[in-house]
């Protein structure tokens, strides 16, 4: 596939590509082959741990990692030497195998430890695991090579005809659900946490090598696509869980957690207002689902239509918003977060106290709501399991499907609002508010519109977790919640869509699947937001304008958005 020259920016050289077979290559191959024939030994004589890694040509597990990390340091072998160079000229190579043979020496480390512990010591691991030691310091090695000569096509040229662009839109959506549905499915910690670090090395190394700039400026040529594709796998995802309740589970706060962030994220990451209170929207909601949902103990005897109630829960979150933002708004910065955090505490303690002794009788104080019924949607019982296509969907699976079809809404008003005038007008506050109000922005309308419109979301979202839960007490919003929902906002990418969500699975995915962590995980979590705002403050998934105000001296980047501009104006 060859690929074409569309774009209006000319390409930079980094260097010129000599002749010949580099040591790069050669080590880079060497270590790829080496772990790739390792994955087919035996890595330990303990059959019993690990899922099994003591047979021959049958990988699993850690044998199957190893394998993904060769195919990959073949891939990047592929852009230097034979047929595919000139296709695969875009990737610098070098900086990729040279981060893929960082990333194997981790992942060898991890997984000769899980040998140790699970079998009781490293003299049981076996030839597999040491051939694939060996690929991994080849690999590595090739970091002493500096200066390597090479030219790389700048990605801004690179384009494919339209339909092997969509192909490999589809294969990423549908490399990410077998991603998630794997991870969720294998409850063994160890092959969790190599998994995961599999996954983190080969996107590194893709990403040095510049992979992903070029899937940016397809996604912006195919937005629909991807859109449609991301939604897609999500929706196929039950499907691949066979009726399993505790993935299913873990799935649904995700959604939950996700779609929260995202109404965060128009508070936080357009307008760059920083809100400590955020959870309160949230639970406002909730106890609106809650009362209003036919409960024995609920304090409201009237149950209307469920449509009713998401409406009625994200009107008067909304409305908190407003009674919120309207007093405090006129302050920014420390004083802002101070107050928001005061909020959500006022919130909580209000909850407790209406319990009919210290006031009306409304939410049956620290008790709570309890006992709540499963949602009932046109004859469509969401306790129940049902069988499609022969796959059985739990309660968890329905509850899952019905926060996706939310998410998609919550998704749509964020890109919407985003793209429009008042988008604008909430990032010119965010970069700088004064200069925003001398060119006539209405910056208080704005503020209060994006504190409201983020509550309103996070209203809609809560009277569905209420049913979900089955209670809702006050000791559910608490500020350590709020300060997780920020988190997932800066650790995936302020003012992006993408970033957020893959913020919300980081944060609520990993606690559930490494519990054994459990004492440890405010300790990890803080580690892993130090060494982000270290060496990724702009996020995971960064913002490109944002992108731009931590690399200013990066001209490539700044191309790259100019590049993007001008497909979406097309």
């Amino acid at each position: 596939m060859t690929a074409v020259n569309e774009s209006p920016v000319a390409d930079r050289p980094v260097a010129s590509r000599g002749r010949g077979v580099s040591l790069v290559t050669i080590l880079g191959a060497a270590g790829s082959l080496l772990l790739i024939i390792s994955g087919l030994l035996s890595w330990s004589y303990e059959p019993s741990v690990l899922e099994d890694i003591s047979p021959r040509l049958s990988p699993v597990t850690l044998q199957l990692f190893a394998i993904l990390i060769g195919v990959t340091g073949l891939v990047l072998v592929a852009g230097r030497v034979g047929p595919l160079r000139h296709t695969l000229s875009f990737l610098d190579t070098r900086r990729g195998l040279q981060a893929l043979g960082i990333g194997a020496v981790l992942f060898m480390a991890l997984s000769l430890t899980a040998i140790t512990v699970t079998t009781g010591g490293l003299i049981n691991a076996n030839e597999g695991a040491w051939v694939a030691v060996v690929g991994a310091l080849a690999l590595a090695a090739t970091v002493t090579q500096r200066g390597e000569d090479l030219f790389v096509r700048d990605p801004l040229r690179i384009t494919w005809p339209g339909w092997f662009e969509i192909l490999m839109i589809v294969a990423l959506c549908a490399a990410a659900l077998w991603v998630a549905a794997y991870a969720l499915g294998h409850g063994d910690v160890w092959v969790f946490m190599t998994f995961l670090l599999t996954i983190a090395v080969i996107c590194t190394a893709l990403a040095r090598a510049g992979f992903f700039s070029v899937v940016g400026l397809i996604a912006q040529r195919h937005r629909h696509v991807l859109t449609l594709g991301a939604f897609a796998a999500a929706f196929l995802f039950p499907f691949t869980q066979d009726g399993s309740e505790v993935n299913m589970s873990v799935a649904t706060l995700v959604l939950i957690f996700g779609a929260t962030a995202i109404g965060l994220n128009i508070v936080v990451g357009l307008a760059g207002l920083l809100d400590l209170g955020y959870v309160a929207f949230l639970g406002a909601g909730a106890y609106v689902g809650a009362i209003l949902s036919g409960s024995a103990f609920a304090t409201v005897g009237w149950q209307p239509p469920f449509i009713v109630t998401v409406l009625l829960g994200g009107i008067f979150a909304a409305f908190l918003g407003l009674i919120v933002g309207s007093p405090t708004l006129r302050v920014s910065g420390d004083y802002l977060a101070i107050v928001t955090l005061a909020f959500g505490e006022i919130f909580r303690l209000t909850m407790f106290n209406l319990d009919g002794n210290n006031g009306p009788n409304f939410t049956n104080g620290p008790n709570g709501i309890t006992a709540i019924p499963d949602l009932n949607l046109f004859g469509f019982d969401f306790g129940a399991t049902h069988v499609i296509l022969g796959v059985p969907l739990s309660r968890a699976a329905n509850y899952y499907l019905l926060l996706l079809f939310l998410t998609a809404f919550i998704i749509m008003v964020f890109a919407n609002l985003n793209n429009s005038r008042i988008g604008r007008g909430w990032v010119a506050i965010r970069e700088d508010e004064r200069a925003a109000e001398a060119m006539g922005v209405n910056t208080f309308g704005l503020k209060l519109l994006a504190f409201a419109g983020g509550a309103f979301l996070a209203g809609v979202a809560g009277t569905i977790k209420a049913h979900y839960d089955t209670s809702v007490t006050p000791d559910q919003y608490i500020f350590l919640e709020s300060a997780f929902l920020l988190a997932a906002v800066v650790l995936g990418g302020m003012g992006t869509i993408a970033g957020v969500m893959l913020g919300a699975v980081i944060l609520k995915m990993l606690p559930e699947k490494l519990r054994f962590f459990e004492d440890y995980r405010l300790l990890l979590f803080g580690l892993l937001l130090v060494l982000m705002m270290r060496f990724r403050p702009e996020g995971l998934v960064a913002n490109r304008r944002r992108q731009l105000e931590f690399h200013d001296d990066d001209e490539q980047l700044a191309e790259e958005i100019e590049a993007e501009h001008v497909e979406v104006a097309k």
